[in-house]
Parts: structure tokens; C-alpha cells; sequence
């Protein structure tokens, strides 16, 4: 059987290493960096390609449509909204994803931007700055800071992110709170055993001091962070999110900083990506921005490789990938 694996886009500086595993088992293997192509330019690429591997390419159901060979997409990474998964089962493909890539880099990030955020971290850069040129310590602006023992975390959304969150931070003297539209039974009971506290969205915006955001993309969660919730908290609390841009209404976060409603907030996500440099929070200096790296670890890139190839292997032996969105039966690749 001749295997054809097709890579749309990829953010490894090579991917030397994935073209060995292939030609040591004599499958085809192309690699492109077809993000922001044309839709015609990336079908030219894919039309024959019976394993494709997409980051950031959008995957349409006309493109997909049109794809002659292809029984399983494989995202590299955990979100996939880019890709149509309706379209994929419609037309016979199994679509698959690496929920588990990169868990403990986000929610190490995020826990790095809540204390950023607490211990205003940037903000201290210009104060030493400008104190060094006055040659005089002036605090102006930096207070006040509070400590974070005793305070109030809340969690949007438990899953393998934000379950990590509450796992490394339970004993560091937070009261921790969290809320989740999507938390199966099984899940909830696990975590009250381990002590976290489940209460209702509003409950969490009212009460938490730090927000940090970890649900999918969903229609039913886009914009879940909006005016009416931020509306809620307290005006010493912040907000951070590593999930996707979308679950935040920018407008609204940067409406709620400017008019003090609340303290701040730590972006590493955005609806466009990179952000256009008129980028309103790019205004604010109470925003930690970073450019959406929290899944970065040389440890995770190299899981999410391996992970991937495996799923490759998976295929040319007629067996599903390991973590599928949806459910073909047949998986015989033509």
C-alpha cells in the first residue's frame, strides 16, 4: 500500500525528523507552509493526499469536498476550529486532534500571567526606568499590590487545562472556584473529591480576584467573557486568557480596563493572529500581552511529534488515530 501524508502548515523550524519516520516505511511525505494561501493554491496540494497533517490552515467543506484520497486530518494542536469536522464526516474522513499537547505549558503560562498580573511584573520594568533616571525610587502608579495568599481563583472551564491549573495551585493559599458549561458528571465528582469548588458562572465572576479562561471554542462559548460578565467582577480583579481569542469580546475587556471596572488582564490569544497593530489592548497598560506562546516547551514539541506520527502509522495499518473528534468506519486508506 503507498501512503500519500500531506503537512499544510507547520511551525517547526523542519520537520526533517517526520520525513525519516516516512521514508523509513516508504510513505510519501510532503510538507508546505500553505497558511493565508488561496483555497485553490492548498487543494493543488492536497487533492491526492490520503493523511493530511493541518495547523492553521483553514480546512473548508469545499476544499474538503474536493479532496479524491484523504481518510484521516490530523490537527496539530488541541482547538480545532479551523477545521470543518461536520464536512469531514460527511465525506467519509476521521478527523483527529492532540487534546493532551502542551497541557502543562498553558497552565503554566497562565499561572505565570496571574502572578505577572499580581505582582504587576511588566509594570515594575518602567517604574525601575524611570526611577533610574530620576535617580530616586517613584512607586507612582504601581500600587497598590496585594498578596495573593488568601485570594480568590476562579477557573472558566476544568477540562485537561484547567484542571492542571487547580492541581498546581491548591496549595499555594488560593480559595479556588471554578465553572464549566461542558463538565461531564464523572468529571465533576472527580474534582469535588480533590476539593475544588464547582459554583455557577456569575458566582465566579463575582467573587473570583483572577479569572483565567480555559474552555473550547464553541458557538455556545464564544464571547462566554462579554460586558455582562465583566460587569460582575471586582474592581481589583483581572482576567487571563490562554484559551482562544474568541472566548473573550475584546471591546468589552478593553472598555472594562479603561473604565477601571476591573483591575486588568493577560492576553496570549487573539481573534486575529498576529494582532493588527491598531489592536486596541495594545493601548492599555494595565494588559499583559504575549504572543500566543503558551504552548511552547521543547518538551511539548516533541510529544505533539511523536503523537502525531503515531496517528500517521495508525492509518497506513487501517487503524483510527488515537484521539478522534468524530467516527468512520471504514478507514481503509484507497
Amino acid at each position: 500500500m503507498s501512503l500519500k501524508v500531506v503537512v499544510t502548515d507547520y511551525i517547526e523550524a523542519d520537520l526533517d525528523w517526520e520525513a525519516g519516520e516516512m521514508a523509513k516505511r516508504n510513505i510519501r511525505f510532503e510538507a508546505y507552509q500553505l497558511k493565508f494561501k488561496p483555497e485553490a493554491e492548498v487543494l493543488e496540494k492536497l487533492r491526492d493526499a490520503d493523511v493530511i497533517v493541518v495547523n492553521m490552515v483553514k480546512l473548508t467543506e469545499s476544499l474538503i469536498s474536493k479532496l479524491e484520497k484523504c481518510r484521516l486530518i490530523i490537527r496539530h494542536g488541541i482547538g480545532y476550529d479551523n477545521v470543518d469536522v461536520a464536512a469531514c464526516t460527511k465525506y467519509g474522513i476521521q478527523f483527529a486532534y492532540q487534546p493532551d499537547y502542551c497541557k502543562e505549558d498553558v497552565a503554566e503560562h497562565a499561572i505565570a500571567l496571574i502572578f505577572a498580573c499580581a505582582r504587576k511584573v511588566v509594570r515594575s520594568r518602567k517604574t525601575l526606568e524611570e526611577s533610574s533616571v530620576r535617580g530616586q525610587w517613584d512607586f507612582t502608579g504601581l500600587f497598590p499590590i496585594y498578596r495573593l495568599d488568601g485570594k480568590t481563583l476562579g477557573i472558566l472551564g476544568v477540562g485537561r487545562i484547567g484542571s492542571r491549573v487547580f492541581r498546581k495551585l491548591r496549595t499555594f493559599g488560593f480559595r479556588i472556584i471554578a465553572s464549566d458549561p461542558l463538565l461531564s458528571d464523572k468529571h465533576r465528582k472527580e474534582l469535588e473529591a480533590e476539593g475544588l469548588e464547582l459554583v455557577d458562572q456569575e458566582t465566579l465572576f463575582r467573587e473570583s480576584d483572577f479569572i483565567t479562561v480555559h474552555t473550547p471554542l464553541q458557538p455556545s462559548t464564544r464571547h462566554i467573557v462579554n460586558a455582562e460578565m465583566l460587569a460582575l467582577m471586582k474592581p481589583t480583579a483581572y482576567l487571563v486568557n490562554t484559551s482562544r481569542g474568541p472566548m473573550v469580546d475584546t471591546a468589552a475587556l478593553a472598555d472594562a480596563v479603561r473604565n477601571k471596572c476591573i483591575a486588568g488582564a493577560a492576553i496570549d490569544v487573539f481573534d486575529q493572529e498576529p494582532p493588527d497593530p491598531s489592536f486596541e489592548l495594545f493601548k492599555l497598560e494595565n494588559v499583559i500581552l504575549t504572543p500566543h506562546i503558551g504552548w511552547a516547551s521543547e518538551e511539548a514539541g516533541w510529544e505533539i511529534r511523536k503523537s502525531i506520527v503515531n496517528d500517521i502509522l495508525a492509518a497506513a495499518e487501517g487503524r483510527a488515530a488515537r484521539c478522534v473528534v468524530n467516527e468512520i468506519k471504514d478507514l481503509k486508506v484507497k
